[in-house]
């Protein structure tokens, strides 16, 4: 799928998807793994997350632009990851993704979000609380955040 507008053409992924997925959220993740030590391997068993979970790409133009990895059970879904390649940031790809995930929930019945993200990223708990998002607790290097839908 791609897009002729400013706006990111979302899909899910597949297989073939794989390394330029990787590509993108390794990317994307470069500046931060720097200065965290403790952050997990974010690309780590995409292959798994295709196969098991919503693993959604947006694409400008040919290129990955970012990708939003969320699972689900009944009632709530977990977003897993979410990433913006470093080219592409300042085009609104995250709030796109963002977005289409919530609008993905609410159409799979679900009424709360919720997500991990680390305690040495404050940038990204402001960013979350200004999406509507709210922290819930504290785990380790972890910031737990919901939202409800």
């Amino acid at each position: 799928m791609k897009t002729t507008s400013d706006y990111p053409a979302i899909r899910r992924a597949n297989v073939q998807d794989m390394v330029a997925l990787k590509q993108c959220i390794d990317r994307a993740y470069a500046p931060v793994k720097k200065r965290l030590p403790d952050l997990p391997d974010v690309s780590g068993g995409l292959d798994t997350d295709i196969a098991e979970k919503f693993v959604f790409i947006a694409e400008l133009g040919e290129a990955i632009a970012g990708c939003a990895i969320l699972g689900i059970t009944e009632t709530e879904a977990h977003l897993a990851n979410i990433a913006v390649d470093p080219d592409m940031k300042g085009m609104g790809v995250g709030r796109q993704l963002m977005t289409f995930v919530e609008d993905f929930a609410r159409q799979n019945k679900v009424r709360e979000l919720h997500l991990a993200t680390h305690v040495k990223m404050p940038e990204n708990v402001a960013l979350y609380q200004h999406l509507g998002w709210h922290e819930t607790s504290k785990s380790g290097n972890k910031v737990l955040m919901r939202k409800l839908l």
